[in-house]
């Protein structure tokens, strides 16, 4: 496959950006090739600078659930952008997306925008030390919020992928407040609670964690959570940056059946756009500035232009319920096409799924929480990722990530993803 011209940009890119890449991924490192430079999207294919054609799984990490280009998506930012492109001043789709996220997720009452998945979470873990007056706040290995301090102790996704468990720069005082707990493993969070409940101000967790790759909370973890949450007085914070209108219309929480006291969204609910929200109960709301004192503001908060494509989007997504059966549908066959090959080919791997998201891990164990993940064989990976581009299937660059699948997508494209699959596992 021809990246002459992908490759001069990286190489000019480099003198200028750090790494080349504007976010630490996209580099490629651990697959150990050049990135190629997109420069088109249309439904579920992407093309790059040297003209090559890719379906495409990764989906912008996420919000491109329609697919590329959707129509009504881009004439509603088309209408926007010859109106204005921003004011820094209250517009009246502000209240309408904070009325639609309230009408779709019944745990939020309340709902401030922000610019980013990154400002949704650390927006969120101080609203919850200013409610509840307590310092210490709890994560999950492996899980990844963002890049806010308090989050970059074990985090996933770029942080995982380049084996960085934590980051220069971070304060020691930061550290000493974030309690690291493991995913789906109660014992964890109740010795954490046992030793510092009474200054646990949250817990902050994806839900579906989707930045180790696919990981499912299993039912009784999140219970637990939520009662032991109530039991000490603390928040039970859920990252559904990912996962919000992407599992299903209603997030991840509906699909558990929990209510969390906070919800961060982002990715889909700008429609591609650049944004992020949180969100929750009223009372706990309302200690925002400037009805209250916890302070937090955003010059671009609310742009125009993020939210008419994101109202486009989850206005389709709401009255069309049918788009979540058709994800379902075919995120199952290319579950059950991965899981037929990976036995016929008779190697070490397992498929992680909820929805539209799915990762395939190259271990020999179930995928449960972060120690599973690490057991993953990130050389194996690299190579099933270079085959399967080569065949014009466009992939997370690392392990630790999950594929997307749009609406967009064909039943063409998820048969020939198969059938690439399994030439890739068995060569």
């Amino acid at each position: 496959m021809n990246l002459d011209r992908s490759k001069a940009l990286f190489e000019e890119a480099k003198k200028y950006i750090p790494g080349g890449v504007n976010s630490p991924v996209r580099a490629f490192r651990e697959i150990g090739m050049n990135p190629p430079f997109l420069v088109r999207g249309e439904g579920s294919k992407v093309y790059d600078e040297d003209g090559n054609e890719y379906i495409d799984f990764v989906s912008s990490w996420g919000p491109m659930i329609l697919g590329h280009g959707n129509k009504a998506v881009i004439d509603a930012l088309k209408n926007q952008i010859d109106t204005a492109i921003g004011f820094g001043a209250p517009t009246a789709m502000e209240v309408e997306m904070a009325k639609l996220i309230t009408e779709l997720v019944p745990s939020v009452e309340m709902v401030r925008m922000v610019n980013s998945g990154t400002e949704a979470t650390m927006s969120a873990v101080r609203l919850a030390r200013g409610y509840t007056g307590k310092q210490k706040i709890i994560k999950f290995a492996g899980n990844y919020h963002g890049h806010a301090d308090s989050f970059l102790i074990q985090a996933g996704s770029g942080a995982l992928t380049h084996g960085y468990p934590s980051s220069p720069g971070i304060p020691e005082d930061v550290i000493k407040h974030t309690l690291i707990a493991d995913y789906n493993n109660n014992e964890s969070v109740q010795n954490l609670f046992d030793i510092h409940g009474e200054d646990i101000a949250g817990i902050i967790i994806e839900p579906v964690a989707g930045n180790m790759g696919v990981v499912p909370a299993k039912q009784e973890f999140i219970n637990f959570l939520r009662e032991i949450t109530i039991k000490y007085g603390s928040l039970l914070i859920f990252d559904e940056v990912m996962t919000g209108f992407r599992v299903a219309l209603g997030g991840a929480q509906s699909l558990y059946n929990v209510k969390p006291d906070l919800t961060c969204f982002g990715k889909i609910i700008g429609g591609g756009l650049p944004v992020g929200a949180y969100g929750g109960k009223r009372e706990i709301m309302q200690k925002i500035s400037p009805v209250g004192p916890v302070y937090q503001a955003g010059t671009l908060s609310g742009n125009p232009v993020a939210m008419s494509a994101g109202l486009a989007t989850l206005k389709i997504l709401k009255n069309n319920p049918e788009i979540y059966q058709n994800l379902e549908e075919k995120g199952k066959k290319l579950q059950k096409g991965i899981e037929n090959n990976i036995k016929n080919a008779g190697i070490k791997a397992a498929v992680n799924r909820v929805g539209s998201m799915i990762t395939l891990f190259f271990t020999d164990r179930p995928v449960q929480g972060y120690s599973d993940a690490k057991s993953s064989d990130t050389k194996q990976y690299a190579k099933y990722f270079t085959y399967m581009f080569n065949q014009g299937i466009y992939l997370p660059p690392s392990q630790f990530e999950a594929f997307f699948i749009s609406y967009a997508h064909t039943e063409d494209d998820i048969n020939k993803t198969i059938q690439a699959n399994k030439g890739a596992l068995q060569a």
